[in-house]
């Protein structure tokens, strides 16, 4: 199997698709310059789309993108326990951006709380920020490539 690598983004153009094996013929692929995703099996015509969108907001179904070999891609919503999630937000296609809520540590007393139940960490609400179209700032900011 080939090891990962980084290409062209059929998305956006920029240099930093990641890609990384599923298999020997078959991808994932992932976009550090847009933020979206999908793999070799997301394909129009071979793949249960009605199924996957089921849980997914209207919003990352109308952003979706087809490419060249018809696999479909989505934006992706990442959440760090320890650090923050990053989420594509809008209420339209034309109104959507990259958006950032960092987490804190809960307090001893909420630690207690049933809903809190195996959590050390919480969404600060106050830190929630908007970035436009840039997803690498967005991960920056809730500390992505902090060591």
């Amino acid at each position: 199997m080939t090891n990962d690598q980084m290409g062209l983004c059929p998305k956006c153009g920029c240099d930093g698709c990641y890609i990384t094996p599923i298999n020997e013929t078959k991808f994932n692929y992932f976009c550090w310059g847009c933020g979206f995703q999908t793999n070799d099996l997301m394909k129009e015509g071979e793949f249960d789309f009605v199924a996957y969108e089921e849980t997914l907001p209207e919003l990352y179904k109308d952003i979706k993108y087809v490419d060249s070999e018809s696999r479909v891609w989505y934006p992706i919503s990442l959440n760090i326990p320890d650090k923050g999630t990053v989420f594509l937000n809008g209420k339209s296609i034309e109104a959507v951006e990259w958006s950032a809520i960092k987490v804190i540590e809960l307090t001893p007393e909420e630690k207690q709380e049933p809903k809190y139940k195996n959590l050390t960490y919480k969404s600060d609400a106050k830190s929630l920020k908007n970035f436009g179209i840039d997803f690498i700032e967005a991960m920056d900011y809730i500390g992505m490539f902090n060591i």
